[in-house]
């Protein structure tokens, strides 16, 4: 079995109304079931779905999405609007979801979810540090998710890579040395 990756979680969390999200579709495509089985599992499980765990899209949002990310071209001849997960409605629903991969995807989206908040919090707190070996710190830190973010792409061999992220407060560069490792 394939361990889901941070990749490729990340890269399913969009922005809806203030709140990422990843779309009821996608989290199939994670669990490894069809979108169907997702909705049918939240309809026979409404207790464990309060307000703010899950949204359901308005006609507008998903034209938006439509527009603006071709992944998404298969939501616009659907009647049904689709319904976004927050963090909170991931979580619930690993919790009725049972298999293996359920299992491997549930620890990667609350691993990626993690990395996210962690690197978020630190690029804040950058912006107001004013001690410098507080500042390096916090450099040091965020260069480690990064590096953890990136990991399993970067392939070097004596050389050295370098990340160059530009945030409103900072601009922050961080260089990865890996050697290459016999098997």
């Amino acid at each position: 079995m394939n361990l889901i990756k941070f990749e490729e979680v990340e890269s399913k969390i969009i922005e809806i109304r203030g709140q990422k999200v990843i779309l009821d579709s996608e989290v199939a495509e994670l669990y490894g079931v069809a979108t169907r089985d997702i909705n049918k599992a939240v309809k026979n499980n409404q207790e464990k779905f309060p307000v703010g765990y899950i949204i359901e899209l308005s006609k507008d949002e998903k034209k938006q999405l439509v527009e603006n990310f071709h992944r998404f071209d298969n939501l616009k001849h659907s009647s049904v609007n689709p319904k976004a997960f927050t963090e909170k409605g991931l979580y619930m629903i690993a919790t009725i979801l049972k298999s293996e991969r359920a299992t491997q995807t549930t620890i990667a989206i609350v691993e990626t979810f993690a990395k996210i908040k962690n690197l978020t919090r630190n690029i804040k707190e950058l912006s107001n540090v004013r001690d410098e070996q507080k500042k390096q710190n916090l450099l040091q830190k965020s260069g480690e998710i990064i590096a953890e973010i990136f990991e399993d792409d970067l392939v070097a061999n004596e050389s050295e890579t370098t990340i160059e992220m530009n945030f409103a407060v900072l601009k922050f560069k961080h260089t990865i040395k890996k050697s290459k490792q016999n098997k």
